[in-house]
């Protein structure tokens, strides 16, 4: 891919560009010299139909000089946008800089309409249905990629609609995370566990903390290994909000269930990460879309 990047395109771009409006007009120069400008009936030689003569008459002048104006105005505007090379125009014009003028313009344009939402409390705002249909728009241009439009989730992206919330679940907690984004990561544990045989050990002892289908011998053998997964989950696998530790008892799985996932998560660890949203979205907005989201779980007004 680098071959496509390197400085040699630019250059070679920019002598097409130009190569091309020089030749347009040295066409056009050519072609005014060749012409009959007397109209004394010079034939070009081409008949059509046995009597049907083409004439070498010259170009209409209109249409000449709309070749030339077509011209110059390519010039003008590599002279005044960047086309060549790194050369940045005159005007300084960049595609960053026109849609951070758009999105502003929007910006102001509907800071009204969220205005009226700044200062109340997010329950509050949760309460109400206007609010919760403009949260659902942002919501849908903004998270459903990956919660889904729903809010429930899916494998790897956390189901917004079950109060199950790997941290605190407050609003000021999920403020935060729209806001900022957030990363969690769990660190490969296989070498603080043991072989492989203790690895399935702890993975069923994992399965028998949420009830669900495991190997009773197994799970006893890998409870006293499951100190090394305690720091982040607790003595007990109920999970440390405070560290994005999720709770293991719950029978909520992120990342997939089963022994053949839980073993996958012990050898190899897992780093996902929320993207943060303060470039995308204004602060009102955030706030609307934090009610909305705490809604999904909180009995927020119905759509």
């Amino acid at each position: 891919m680098s071959d496509f990047t390197n400085g040699f395109w630019p250059i070679f771009i920019s002598v097409v560009v130009l190569g091309g409006i020089a030749g347009c007009l040295a066409v056009l120069f050519i072609t005014s010299k060749s012409h009959d400008p007397a109209h004394t009936g010079q034939s070009t030689g081409h008949v059509y139909d046995e009597d049907i003569v083409e004439m070498n008459n010259p170009m209409p002048r209109w249409w000449m000089w709309m070749f030339i104006l077509t011209c110059v105005f390519g010039l003008a505007y590599l002279a005044l946008y960047p086309g060549l090379t790194t050369y940045s125009g005159k005007l300084g014009w960049t595609q960053i800089k026109q849609y951070e003028q758009e999105v502003k313009e929007s910006n102001d344009k509907i800071a009204p309409i969220y205005a009226q939402y700044t200062a109340m409390a997010t329950e509050e705002v949760a309460k109400d249905a206007k609010a919760m249909a403009i949260g659902e728009r942002l919501f849908m241009n903004t998270c459903a990629q990956c919660h889904g439009s729903d809010a429930h989730g899916s494998r790897g992206f956390p189901n917004l609609t079950d109060n199950d919330w790997l941290g605190a679940g407050t609003p000021e907690y999920i403020k935060e995370t729209i806001t900022n984004g957030r990363q969690g990561m769990m660190p490969p544990m296989a070498a603080a566990v043991g072989d492989a045989t203790e690895v399935k050990n702890v993975a069923h002892y994992v399965l028998s903390l949420s009830g669900s289908q495991h190997d009773a011998n197994s799970a006893a053998a890998g409870k006293e290994k499951f100190a090394a997964c305690a720091a982040c989950h607790g003595a007990e696998g109920k999970g440390n909000p405070a560290m994005g530790a999720p709770n293991l008892t719950d029978n909520i799985w992120l990342h997939g269930a089963g022994e053949a996932a839980i073993i996958d998560r012990i050898n190899h660890g897992k780093t996902s990460q929320m993207p943060a949203q303060a470039s995308r979205l204004t602060p009102e907005q955030i706030h609307v879309l934090t009610a909305y989201v705490w809604g999904l779980s909180n009995g927020g007004a119905k759509q």
